[in-house]
């Protein structure tokens, strides 16, 4: 990883092909050409390590779109998520588990035009990683190629040995324990996770494995608040929450959910920041009624002949009807 230039180790001591030691005080990244703008402001893995040994809050929303991503990004959230509930909020599926990897990679090319500095992350999708090791790396570099700086999986232990291929191959890994979606049918519906102690303990296990295989950071999703603050403090990477309370490193919520653009009931641990669909649908309802009663287009909402055009026009209709008569 390119250190910060504001970082102590971007400015160490190195020994030069003569065997001297000489003082390097410039980060590499002020001497290397970059060209997609300031690296030095850009969200990394790294970044958010530092952010939790700071205790500083980690941000993190979904984006489909260039549109919603853009937003996002200029919002100033840490991480952007393609998640794979676009099937639900963006393609009318049920659940997660019809979405396809061309469908995720469309929209990761889609997000990364519109996200400059955010860390970007994208769901690998049902089926994409529960096949051969091989077909999983060729799958997920498929998503580093479309703009992805990591890959998000589901489970714990069980994925242990793929994360680490993964890591092997250069490919940065998001983990997702506790409520696992693409498990919806295992666990019969969405239900929070990690009730027993038995079930506590297993959740522990798959952070730590996580951890132990290098994954960069860690999504817990529908836990116990008791249990999510357990693996906060016992993990050193990030843990990323999304219903399990307020002692993750980090919080997500899907971008349709806090706009009120959704269709179902929300979840408990959804705050809705704005109800735009409200929005959206008055407006719609407005522009219906004016098309209607012919308000719009109005004449300043047109374009008009140059005088000169016009007058031609007029001539041209003018002799046409003496020519009838």
């Amino acid at each position: 990883m390119i250190q910060s230039a504001k970082n102590p180790l971007s400015q160490r001591r190195v020994t030069g092909l003569t065997g001297g030691i000489r003082e390097c005080g410039t980060a590499l990244e002020d001497i290397v050409s970059i060209t997609t703008g300031d690296f030095r402001s850009k969200i990394t893995s790294t970044t958010l390590w530092e952010k939790k040994q700071k205790h500083e809050p980690i941000t993190c929303l979904t984006a489909y779109d260039y549109a919603s991503a853009r937003l996002v990004d200029e919002a100033g959230i840490d991480i952007v998520l393609v998640g794979d509930s676009l099937g639900m909020v963006m393609l009318g599926y049920e659940n997660t588990l019809p979405v396809t990897v061309e469908e995720m990679l469309h929209h990761t090319r889609a997000v990364r035009r519109g996200v400059k500095r955010a860390f970007l992350v994208t769901d690998m999708p049902f089926a994409s990683y529960h096949v051969s090791g091989k077909e999983t790396v060729r799958n997920a570099a498929r998503f580093i190629k479309a703009g992805a700086e990591a890959v998000k999986i589901e489970g714990g232990e069980k994925r242990a040995q793929l994360v680490e291929r993964l890591v092997d191959a250069e490919i940065p890994v998001v983990g997702h324990i506790g409520l696992t979606p693409q498990s919806v049918h295992a666990m019969g519906g969405y239900k929070v996770q990690g009730k027993s102690l038995n079930a506590i303990e297993q959740l522990m296990h798959d952070a730590l494995a996580l951890e132990r295989c290098g994954a960069c950071s860690v999504v817990l999703e529908g836990i116990p608040r008791e249990v999510a603050e357990l693996i906060t403090h016992e993990i050193d990477i990030p843990t990323i929450g999304i219903g399990a309370g307020p002692d993750c490193d980090g919080q997500v919520l899907v971008f349709h959910d806090i706009l009120g653009l959704t269709f179902a009931p929300p979840a408990k641990f959804v705050r809705r920041y704005a109800d735009l669909g409200a929005v959206i649908t008055t407006a719609l309802q407005e522009f219906k009624t004016d098309v209607k009663t012919g308000s719009y287009p109005a004449d300043a909402e047109s374009y008009h002949l140059p005088k000169e055009t016009l007058a031609t026009l007029h001539d041209i209709a003018e002799r046409k009807r003496a020519m009838s008569l």
